[in-house]
């Protein structure tokens, strides 16, 4: 009787198909968040980091840590008079940009929806100054715009106008020209980017809504504006003002360029915000110890103050039903 012999079954070593399209996963995975990783670590953390610890510090003419002081960087800090007028000058400074900053955003988003079919152009001319440097719109503000000569540009339209003499508008502290320069840089440079958020805000609303207002005898324009627009915009509007206070408390390069007039001249006295103080404390004086204080005592305010205004405009709250 015949025996059939049948062949031993291969063993095979090779890893699941499965397991090898994981690790390969994995790897590509890294390969593209690991450079973002890196650089969080290198560029963020870490160096928010070593400033915490050299808040606790004495640290001058060096970044190294060099005597334990506990929170004297921080009583020094509350203790400087430049410091608290540094504080009510940026607090200054957000009263007025915040609210025209607001309303000409709201305006430019309210016309540009309006446009039609050229709306995608207006949308593109006002969001341009967005993508433009701080540091050169302030340049061009300062030798340019309103650089107090008589062929300025500011100078010039007040004497075609009615023939007024010119204004020497950045050294002039009384009155304070120079809150208008810095309040028109940054309307230029930030009107755009939040006119395109309130944009994408007017584009959410139903438009059944207003159909529905106008059977009802609602007349198109402010009673709308008045009564549906901008209620429905309320969440919007929230998060701009929001941004919008960040924003002002970390001004610099606007107050650095067009305020830098060297010595301890006026303008720079009464126009020194907190992060152009911290600048001169850390890179003039090399009080990195103070300087580090400084950044953490402003973040924290800053934290403060988009807390109180989230709770005041109703954010993390339930609503009733």
């Amino acid at each position: 009787m015949a025996t059939h012999e049948f062949p031993e079954t291969a063993v095979s070593t090779s890893p699941p198909r499965h397991t090898s399209k994981k690790r390969q996963e994995l790897i590509e995975f890294w390969l593209f968040v690991g450079p973002l990783v890196v650089g969080l670590l290198a560029f963020v953390y870490i160096p928010i980091l070593w400033g915490l610890i050299l808040s606790f510090f004495r640290a001058r003419n060096s970044v190294t840590p060099t005597e334990f002081v506990g929170l004297q960087n921080y009583m020094e800090l509350f203790g400087d008079p430049r410091f608290i007028d540094s504080l009510q000058t940026v607090i200054i400074f957000a009263i007025f940009i915040v609210p025209v900053t607001f309303g000409l955003s709201l305006g430019l988003a309210l016309l540009v929806n309006r446009a039609g079919i050229n709306s995608g152009l207006f949308r593109t001319i006002f969001f341009i100054p967005t993508a433009c440097s701080y540091v050169v719109a302030s340049l061009v503000w300062k030798t340019s715009l309103f650089n107090g000569l008589p062929s300025g540009f500011a100078n010039n339209i007040l004497w075609i106008v009615n023939e007024i003499n010119p204004i020497a508008w950045i050294n002039s502290t009384d009155p304070p020209y120079y809150w208008l320069v810095l309040v028109t840089v940054r309307l230029w440079l930030q009107s755009g980017f939040y006119m395109i958020i309130f944009l994408a805000g007017l584009q959410e609303i139903p438009r059944t809504i207003y159909e529905a207002a106008m059977v009802d005898g609602a007349k198109p324009g402010r009673q709308t504006f008045r009564f549906i627009t901008f209620p429905m915009l309320r969440n919007t509007s929230v998060s701009v003002i929001l941004l919008l206070f960040i924003e002002a408390f970390q001004a610099f390069d606007e107050f650095r360029n067009i305020l830098a007039t060297g010595g301890s001249s006026g303008t720079q006295i009464l126009a020194r915000p907190p992060l152009v103080y911290l600048y001169n404390v850390a890179f003039q004086d090399q009080n990195y110890g103070r300087g580090a204080a400084g950044a953490f005592v402003i973040a924290a305010l800053i934290m403060v103050v988009t807390i109180v205004q989230g709770r005041l405009f109703g954010f993390g709250r339930r609503e009733h039903q």
